[in-house]
């Protein structure tokens, strides 16, 4: 593995391989493996299907301990599970909260996050409180994230916005509430909702307003290296993909 490069060298790389008229591992190849090996080390390594068994869990395990992924993210009825075979491994857990909805009373979301944590997790990935943002309603969603927050504090707590759900004017002021909250990071998607994922626009939005307070996380539909290495380009530094051991192949392969 080459080099981890900082947040905005790595940015600077990505936003020129991204701007690349055509994807190559020919082609600037030192460039390209230094940023596959970044770009890795930055994939929430991801499973959230329902009907995953099991043996497709300790697949996802088994992918983790090979290759250098930031967390393994499972829903929280995984975790003893996940924390069993990650044990003795550098590999973090993370686990989702209130999903996919975000309609849970926030003392619900906080016991959920609270039970994760007992049982392995080191990083909380929640969906706010869609229905109370549709309705204005910011109190109710500042209680919302703040609830979770401090609940598994210090550990960092990623936001889920569903972005392709919400205007400008609410990612805006959901990104302000949830900096004040003390979240570590807004987030862009579920993967699960039929409006869609994750987009440059969205990230972009989301990298303006959290500033340099929170980190951004872009998910939900990012299954290739050129999509994910644009959304780092407009500013995301976490991406949540199920593909991570396609986009890690490339390294295997460029040698």
């Amino acid at each position: 593995m080459n080099q981890l490069l900082s947040n905005q060298a790595f940015c600077e790389l990505a936003s020129m391989l991204s701007n690349s008229t055509e994807w190559s591992l020919e082609k600037n190849h030192g460039e390209r493996e230094i940023a596959i090996t970044n770009l890795v080390a930055r994939i929430d390594h991801t499973l959230l299907k329902p009907e995953a068994m099991q043996t497709d869990i300790r697949k996802l395990c088994e992918e983790a301990i090979r290759l250098p992924f930031a967390t393994v993210c499972v829903h929280s009825f995984w975790a003893p599970y996940v924390e069993n075979i990650l044990r003795g491994t550098e590999r973090t857990i993370c686990c989702v909260v209130g999903f996919p909805t975000g309609i849970h009373p926030a003392d619900v979301k906080a016991q959920e996050a609270i039970w994760a944590v007992q049982n392995g997790a080191r990083e909380i990935d929640m969906v706010w409180n869609i229905g109370a943002v549709k309705s204005g309603d910011w109190k109710s969603v500042e209680i919302d994230v703040r609830s979770v927050v401090h609940a598994v504090a210090p550990l960092p707590v990623k936001v889920i916005l569903e972005t392709a759900l919400m205007t400008p004017v609410e990612i805006r002021q959901g990104c302000e509430i949830c900096g004040e909250a003390g979240a570590a990071f807004v987030k862009t998607s579920t993967g699960f909702h039929a409006c869609g994922g994750a987009t440059i626009e969205a990230v972009r939005l989301m990298r303006e307003c959290a500033g340099d307070a929170m980190g951004v996380k872009a998910s939900g539909g990012i299954r290739d290296i050129p999509t994910a290495l644009a959304m780092i380009a407009a500013g995301a530094n976490r991406i949540g993909t199920s593909s991570g051991v396609a986009i890690a192949s490339f390294l295997s392969e460029s040698h």
